[in-house]
């Protein structure tokens, strides 16, 4: 555009092609083309070589913590048939090097006929597992528990998906 908001339009026949992309290689005057086309190291032969890290007892995937999270998902909500794992009500669970878990959960609302004996079912089926000594079950009520918490196994189930 010029200063007056008119646009300049220019006609031309041609382009001169823009210029070829040039790779030069490293000294290759002592190499041979063998040499120069041979991958000079593997990028992936320490990761390959490096063995899985195990995680600890209490961790994800430590036995003990995957022992607790199968012990919750044998516990099912009376009204729903899903256990409580895969239905939200678990927000967290946290195991300690001397084997004290602490689960912190939910239920559905305030008012659920299971408010009393769920937490108290809770404590008794972690307690239960190989490795887990004292058990602490933290009710909460905030943030508070709505469908959207559900796994999509429980989802499908309830023929929500």
């Amino acid at each position: 555009m010029n200063g007056e908001g008119k646009i300049i339009v220019e006609e031309v026949d041609g382009v001169e092609a823009p210029p070829k992309a040039r790779v030069d290689a490293v000294d290759t005057a002592h190499e041979t083309p063998r040499e120069t086309m041979e991958r000079k190291r593997d990028y992936l032969d320490g990761f390959l070589n490096q063995k899985p890290a195990t995680a600890a007892q209490g961790e994800p995937g430590g036995d003990v913590y995957e022992g607790v999270i199968d012990a919750l998902k044998e516990i099912f909500d009376p009204e729903i048939p899903v256990n409580i794992y895969d239905l939200g009500l678990i927000y967290g669970v946290d195991i300690t090097e001397g084997g004290h878990a602490v689960v912190t959960m939910t239920l559905t609302t305030p008012h659920c006929p299971v408010a009393e004996s769920m937490p108290a079912e809770v404590e008794l089926r972690v307690g239960a597992v190989p490795g887990v000594g004292d058990v602490e079950v933290n009710l909460v009520w905030d943030p508070p528990w709505d469908p959207a918490k559900m796994s999509d196994e429980a989802k499908l189930e309830l023929g929500m998906l």
